[in-house]
């Protein structure tokens, strides 16, 4: 029989090592979501405005 050897310095559950890697997850993606919110981003100076004939509209009953 061999002996075998447990290399986790922590010792910490799967359970726990589930929650803190799901826990890094949304930091990661909050933190991402906060730069993203930080860009300024250019407005449309052109209004666009498209007229659209009556003949493309069908009647639904």
């Amino acid at each position: 029989m061999q002996f075998q050897r447990k290399t986790s310095s922590f010792g910490l559950s799967s359970l726990s090592k589930i929650i803190i890697k799901f826990f890094f997850i949304i930091v990661f993606f909050f933190i991402i979501i906060i730069l993203i919110d930080k860009i300024n981003f250019p407005t449309p100076e052109k209004s666009i405005e498209k007229i659209i004939p009556n003949e493309n509209f069908k009647v639904v009953k």
